[in-house]
């Protein structure tokens, strides 16, 4: 019985032992936990909307780190790694008990090292709590952290530790890092070659890394190649096929795409290490591929900017702020597309685009080119030049700035800025100034970004979009009226897209506008398609003159090529609306043929005082509003002269209310033979006969 009492009081003092062991060890891990916040120190990313890496930041060690997960890298490259360094990866707690055995007995027979016994954990313990020397201390706390980590982590989380600050040489950790530098790619997809390096490089990284000895990294590679367990995990003859790869001797520069927008998102959300953009990689790539070459040919102290947005989202899908970043010579820091710059005459296509939709004139009408005098302003041409009689088809297609001022006089420069406004556009005028007439030459200031936002209307049948800033501003289109109808939005791009492409550049089926401020200041061209709108600046920041610069001859080529090297196929322009029709001039009311204004700035076809005439419908046209699918779209109706306010008729009955606008809508009962009429306040009426399909 003494026996068995001595046996049970020890094996109760074992058990406490054991048990107060146990709670010291527990109470040390709590109270000398390992430092994994450390872990979290890595490099803020960019990234566009489909969450590719557009630029990283360095840390503030001046490290390149990119988080790096499982799931961001090659699985075969995670078999190799696994199979060369830690074979018992996923049975051990942190240490590899067999293989340590195995080193020790290596060491007393051999009096060296012969073959590690290091985990990945135990090098995770290291990377983040690195040592500046390899003594038995340091190597002891080693193998207390990898069991602390064990204990914290999955072994994926421990993977992920290793997959992010594994050393590569110089400034490189992580695999993203080390494969976006000697590969140019994500590590998502890696050849058996490429996994092997990657393998190889973090036990003697400065030794082996390929840009400064191309040998050595040669023979690591080889040596992980040369493992059974390796070659194992690769699959039979591709570890020998990969050994005869050629390495790339040099490393390259990490994504740096997006540089103006990265340093907004930098200093709007200081803290956070992703920042998702609306920008798309691969038409980023084009644009700014498109700028560095553009900045060759321009020359020094110019600069350029470019954006280019989606027209139904409002997205910013690329954005340049200036041809080079780092190019001081050029102000390359200073965003160009956030400057308020003179516009010239990227604004007239809204003026023409109100005058359509007031039926003040069509694309046939005759307006005259000559001299004029506003009250004091005298506009004149680009080439100081004058065509005489020209159709407002002509007269915008080559930007004659006499016909635009006469019809911004008819509209109104108060009216077009309410527009804009439409749009969440003000741009800004001369101090103390009211709207005037030299609006339409450019004689106000307005973004980049803004003009493109004004454009998104005309590529979107007259509804505006707001484009945010590309980062967390919210795009979208906008709500309420829309900044024109779509059939003066029809005409426009009609007009537009008509425009001569510039010397060199291929018709791609879009309409644009150049323009040139005065002074040669600025050179603008924007241009869109049925989805997309892309604009361009060039100019000198510092707002100098520059002898010889155009919106046709400088910026123009740069938006073709733009287009051209964004990637995005080219969406065909809206079809014609429910309406839109072109009426060769003969065909046009007494009214529209010739645009004149008498001295009371009425609208006039003779010197007598005109009746109201009916210029949209025409006499006996066929318009297609859906009457057949039975869904009946609105008509537009349009008048000139008269005297307001008017009353609508529509085969007979009146329309709801008067109106003093030379504009009305009318939604017919269906379809077939409708007579329209319009009585003026002095009794005067017009009527026209239609039929409706």
């Amino acid at each position: 019985m003494r026996l068995w009492r001595k046996i049970a009081i020890g094996s109760a003092a074992g058990i406490l032992l054991a048990g107060a062991a146990l709670f010291a060890l527990d109470a040390a891990d709590k109270a000398f936990p390992p430092p994994l916040d450390k872990a979290d120190l890595v490099s803020a990313e960019v990234l566009d909307a489909d969450g590719q890496l557009l630029r990283a930041f360095a840390t503030s060690e001046g490290r390149w780190r990119l988080k790096t997960t499982v799931a961001d890298v090659d699985p075969q490259f995670l078999r190799m790694l696994i199979a060369y360094e830690d074979q018992r990866f996923y049975d051990h707690g942190g240490v590899d008990a067999w293989a340590l055995g195995r080193a020790s007995l290596q060491f007393i027979r051999n009096g060296r090292i012969v073959s590690g016994a290091s985990t990945l954990s135990m090098q995770v313990a290291r990377l983040i709590e690195p040592r500046a020397g390899r003594s038995l201390s340091a190597k002891l706390l080693q193998l207390v952290r990898a069991v602390q980590i064990e204990r914290r982590l999955s072994k994926e989380q421990i993977l992920d530790l290793y997959l992010t600050h594994a050393p590569y040489g110089g400034n490189l950790e992580g695999v993203r890092a080390a494969s976006l530098a000697y590969f140019g790619k994500e590590p998502r997809r890696l050849t058996v070659a490429e996994a092997a390096l990657l393998v190889a490089l973090p036990q003697l990284p400065e030794r082996r890394r390929p840009d400064r000895n191309l040998q050595a990294a040669h023979e690591a590679r080889k040596r992980v190649l040369e493992r059974v367990a390796v070659a194992e995990a690769v699959g039979d003859g591709e570890a020998t096929r990969a050994e005869v790869v050629a390495i790339p001797p040099r490393r390259m520069q990490l994504p740096a795409l997006a540089a103006h927008v990265g340093e907004a998102a930098l200093r709007k959300e200081p803290s956070v290490l992703k920042h998702q953009t609306t920008l798309k990689k691969q038409v980023q790539q084009g644009l700014e591929a498109v700028a560095r070459a553009a900045a060759m040919k321009l020359g020094p102290k110019l600069s350029l900017a470019m954006v280019m947005a989606d027209a139904q989202t409002g997205a910013i899908v690329g954005e340049v702020g200036s041809a080079d970043y780092f190019d001081a010579s050029r102000s390359g820091w200073i965003d160009m597309t956030r400057v308020n710059r003179s516009p010239g005459s990227t604004l007239k296509p809204f003026i023409y685009g109100l005058a359509f939709e007031q039926g003040l004139v069509s694309q046939e009408t005759i307006i005259e080119d000559r001299p004029a005098d506003f009250f004091g302003y005298r506009p004149r041409n680009f080439d100081m030049s004058y065509q005489g009689d020209v159709t407002v088809r002509e007269a915008l297609q080559l930007s004659l700035n006499v016909p635009a001022v006469k019809l911004l006089d008819a509209v109104g420069p108060s009216r077009l800025l309410v527009r804009f406004r439409r749009a969440e556009v003000r741009p800004a005028l001369p101090p103390n100034e009211t709207p005037g007439l030299a609006i339409g030459l450019g004689g106000v200031g307005i973004t980049l970004k803004d003009l493109v936002q004004l454009y998104t209307a005309l590529a979107n049948r007259g509804q505006p979009a707001r484009l945010g800033d590309g980062i967390t501003g919210e795009p979208g289109k906008l709500d309420g009226e829309p900044l024109l109808e779509p059939v003066a939005v029809w005409n426009v791009a009609d007009i537009l897209s008509g425009v001569i492409p510039p010397a060199g550049a291929p018709q791609r089926g879009i309409a644009y506008k150049t323009g040139t401020s005065y002074g040669y200041r600025d050179a603008w061209s924007v241009g869109y398609d049925g989805r997309y709108v892309l604009g361009v600046w060039v100019g000198r920041p510092d707002n100098s003159a520059v002898p010889g610069l155009t919106g046709y001859g400088t910026a123009a080529p740069i938006l073709f090529e733009g287009f051209a090297k964004s990637g995005i196929a080219t969406t065909p322009l809206p079809r014609p609306p429910a309406g839109a029709v072109r009426i060769a001039q003969s065909e046009l009311p007494i009214s529209q043929r010739r645009f004149a204004l008498n001295a009371s700035g009425l609208l006039v076809a003779s010197g007598r005082e005109p009746a109201p005439q009916i210029v949209y419908p025409p006499e006996g046209a066929h318009i297609d509003l859906g009457a057949d699918a039975g869904d009946l779209s609105p008509l537009m109706l349009k008048l000139q002269g008269g005297r307001a306010p008017f009353r609508w008729l529509a085969n007979g009955k009146p329309l709801p209310d008067l109106s003093r606008r030379r504009t009305q809508q009318w939604l017919p009962d269906g379809g077939g033979y409708s007579k329209l009429t319009v009585i003026d306040s002095a009794g005067r009426a017009a009527s026209v006969g239609v039929f409706i399909d």
